[in-house]
């Protein structure tokens, strides 16, 4: 594949990753399920956070998935926009 590619997926994985971000970030506010973009966000990342949320146990009320899986995206945008 060509560089210029894998830089682009790269840049997707890093945008989906500031996605996660603001989902996470959505959940401290108490109104925010309401608001049609908060919806649609969590449209967006529902496909990966539902299945990370099943596999990272919780600690406590904490759900540690967001993170990790940001965690994961970013390392692996990083590691294809340097080619």
């Amino acid at each position: 594949m060509s560089d210029g590619f894998l830089a682009y997926i790269g840049w997707l994985l890093q945008i989906f990753g500031y996605l996660i971000v603001a989902r996470a970030l959505s959940s401290w506010l108490p109104d925010a399920r309401r608001h049609p973009i908060v919806q649609l966000l969590f449209q967006i990342t529902d496909p990966v956070m539902i299945p990370a949320s099943r596999i990272i146990p919780r600690i406590g009320m904490i759900d540690l998935s967001p993170m990790i899986v940001i965690l994961i995206l970013f390392t692996v945008s990083d590691r294809l926009r340097a080619g």
